[in-house]
């Protein structure tokens, strides 16, 4: 089961924690041309947050992470020149489940 919208996808939709999640994107940045994005994450607000390259395909970008959060993962999207997807100032979360 996985989640999907115009400019994310999850799998799986539903996280629980020690889960590998595959956070996959194909919004703005991709859609303006960027030939490399990163992933910055964060557990439960934002803490021990870390930028990680994707890997590119066909339709975007996608990178594994470990669901190693106690409530959600915090994440957002930027590109090689520095510009910065943050789903127009509210970022992206997933919650995690116990």
């Amino acid at each position: 089961m996985h989640y999907r919208n115009e400019q994310i996808e999850l799998l799986p939709s539903a996280v629980r924690i020690g889960d590998n999640v595959r956070i996959k994107y194909h919004g703005l940045l991709k859609n303006s041309g960027a030939n490399e994005v990163f992933l910055y994450y964060g557990k439960d607000g934002w803490e021990h947050a870390d930028l990680v390259q994707m890997h590119p395909e066909s339709d975007g970008f996608y990178v594994d992470v470990k669901a190693e959060a106690h409530r959600e993962i915090n994440f957002c999207f930027r590109d090689s020149a520095n510009n910065w997807d943050n789903n127009n100032g509210y970022n992206w979360k997933v919650d995690v489940y116990h």
